[in-house]
């Protein structure tokens, strides 16, 4: 297939979606399609239950077609248009996570005017700081998310004054790639103080979701390739003090695709710098923006190695940024023109990022490792549609 072009092994996404449900349990568990909205990838998630978070109106849409269940689908943002609202209102999704007062009277509104009725659960801010890079941090007091917490009481009112609305959970996200588990403990101890400030109030909470935020291991893609789910549930049932009509829910979605893709490329040109070497290929900025945004590191191997001494390159692509780079002195075994590499941990904000800046085209897509029973379900789902 030509270069470049994202490489979905399948097979490890089911044995990853299954270890997740096995670990979770009695959890209820939403898929963040943001994360990765590839068909293909999404009717596998949705044929195994989850359910479906979504950002966006036509996130709604696309979760719908791929078999989700609208009941189980949870509409987050900070920032929801009318037209969305009415997405996910005329499509009863299960719930809306609001974040802010004028968000309420919104959302009540249009669905009065819809003759509808819509659960509601409020975005708290638990003003907690984690180990992640900035620009993934959701639950600071600085951040543009949530409802602070002495607001709640304010968001109550209002919601009982409202009609058309009803409040039945709690919702919390504090960040995303967050690989210490303290990080977690803190956001359980927080949520443990809300609940009993609430429960003192008499005000009865029917679910609580704790977002998602669980990172995966890019350094080390292949030894770990699949999550430690069972180490983040186990913060959550060792620390969380919930009552036993409560429901618990999280919105996982970088754990889920994020080690079952890779992005394909090949080396164009070896460039002599002054004081350095530039393996120049043919993927660039465009089909992976997580090293320019986020300063990103991703394990790049040969497709296929050898024996060749190891030399130190930049690893750079051929858009006219000189952020568009994957690593810099990275160490790898001697590259020439026509190697192909393969840059591992790219399905999770790979393909779903991508851009035609430059008036590039896209990659194309390769599935490999597909079960048969997941091939032949698949094959008659995609043809439905």
């Amino acid at each position: 297939m030509k270069t470049p072009y994202y490489s979905y092994d399948l097979g490890l996404l089911e044995r990853t979606v299954q270890q997740l449900i096995f670990e979770a349990k009695n959890y209820n568990i939403h898929y963040a399609i943001k994360a990765n909205t590839d068909e293909r990838i999404n009717k596998i998630i949705a044929n195994y239950g989850l359910g479906a978070d979504c950002v966006s109106g036509n996130e709604i849409k696309h979760a719908i077609k791929c078999g989700y269940n609208p009941n189980k689908i949870v509409f987050a943002g900070v920032g929801k248009t009318d037209e969305e609202i009415e997405i996910g209102l005329i499509n009863d999704i299960g719930c809306f996570n609001v974040e802010s007062m004028q968000e309420i009277k919104v959302i009540n509104e249009i669905a009065s005017k819809l003759n509808k009725k819509a659960s509601i659960a409020l975005r708290i801010n638990p003003n907690v700081d984690v180990d992640t890079h900035q620009y993934i941090k959701t639950g600071i007091n600085e951040n543009k998310f949530g409802i602070a917490f002495e607001n709640i009481i304010e968001a109550v009112q209002l919601i009982d004054a409202c009609k058309s609305i009803e409040l039945t959970g709690l919702h919390f996200h504090i960040g995303s790639q967050i690989t210490n588990f303290r990080n977690f403990e803190f956001l359980a101890n927080k949520v443990n103080y809300i609940l009993n400030f609430l429960d003192e109030r008499g005000i009865e909470i029917e679910h609580v979701n704790l977002g998602g935020g669980l990172g995966i291991d890019y350094e080390n893609p292949i030894e770990n390739s699949i999550p430690n789910f069972r180490g983040y549930f186990t913060v959550f049932r060792e620390n969380i003090a919930i009552k036993p009509h409560q429901k618990v829910h999280f919105e996982l979605g970088r754990s889920v695709v994020g080690q079952c893709g890779d992005l394909v490329t090949s080396v164009l040109f070896i460039k002599e710098g002054m004081s350095k070497k530039f393996a120049i290929v043919d993927a660039g900025m465009t089909d992976l923006i997580r090293p320019a945004l986020y300063q990103a590191n991703h394990l790049i191997v040969k497709s296929k190695g050898g024996t060749n001494p190891k030399e130190k390159y930049d690893i750079v692509g051929p858009i006219c940024e000189s952020s568009d780079q994957f690593s810099t002195n990275y160490l790898i075994e001697k590259l020439k023109r026509g190697d192909q590499l393969k840059i591992k941990s790219v399905g999770a904000y790979g393909q779903v990022m991508s851009s035609e800046y430059n008036l590039r085209k896209k990659p194309g897509v390769l599935y490999t490792n597909i079960p048969l029973e997941l091939e032949e379900t698949l094959t008659h789902s995609l043809h439905l549609n």
